[in-house]
């Protein structure tokens, strides 16, 4: 697991819970550093700062989902509004926790990430017309194509292809993939938003993920 943030004390607190919980932690302390040190090491998880010098969490975070779209990636963020948050999610992050948070509430949200959606009882492949996603090896495709989603994306699609036709609120949303009782709901409206994007023809007029008016989401077998 990588930390990555220039804030020594805050590197080392956070290092220091994680390795309690189980985990094996590596440092870095700056967004450069980081890229490297995910090269070189293969981390399962990585928590960024968003906020450093040069090279901020932001533009690390839309680097990785170049290179590792599948690593999960958690943001710590010392901004209260609303659209910053929003922006660590838009590049792809899985989840964050905002400053001054408890270190161990970082340990559950990490836990949370790391835990995979188990494949369905007998079931190891999600099919719905050219959309597939296979549970066992997390890979989803479209045809012929790959889909680079990150684990929440890919764990939204899953969950969505076991539960059709039916409305979920963003709270049952966050409640069922994130395995929050509470929080932000926008987590859910951007990531629908983002998994819209990469499986969608028309993601402005999305016919999978509809939008259940004063509801939620719900997604449509396409039955082609």
């Amino acid at each position: 697991m990588l930390v990555v943030d220039d804030d020594p004390t805050v590197s080392d607190v956070v290092r220091r819970y994680l390795e309690q919980d189980g985990c094996r932690v590596r440092l870095a302390p700056d967004g450069l550093a980081a890229l490297s040190a995910v090269e070189a090491e293969q981390p399962d998880l990585v928590v960024l700062d968003l906020m450093m010098p040069g090279l901020d969490g932001l533009e690390v975070c839309r680097r990785l989902r170049h290179r590792r779209p599948e690593l999960p990636v958690v943001m710590l963020t010392a901004l209260g509004d609303e659209a910053d948050r929003v922006a660590g999610l838009e590049v792809g992050a899985d989840d964050y926790v905002t400053k001054p948070f408890s270190p161990r509430e970082l340990v559950l949200r990490v836990r949370s990430v790391l835990r995979r959606s188990p494949p369905a009882t007998g079931t190891a492949l999600l099919r719905d017309g050219e959309l597939t996603a296979d549970t066992g090896r997390r890979i989803a495709r479209l045809g012929d194509r790959p889909l680079a989603l990150t684990v929440r994306e890919f764990d939204l699609l899953v969950f969505l292809l076991r539960h059709p036709a039916r409305a979920w609120s963003r709270a049952e949303l966050l409640d069922q993939v994130w395995g929050w009782q509470f929080g932000d709901q926008s987590t859910v409206t951007v990531h629908v938003r983002r998994l819209r994007e990469k499986i969608e023809q028309d993601p402005a007029s999305p016919r999978r993920i509809v939008t259940a008016w004063g509801v939620g989401y719900r997604y449509e077998p396409t039955h082609d």
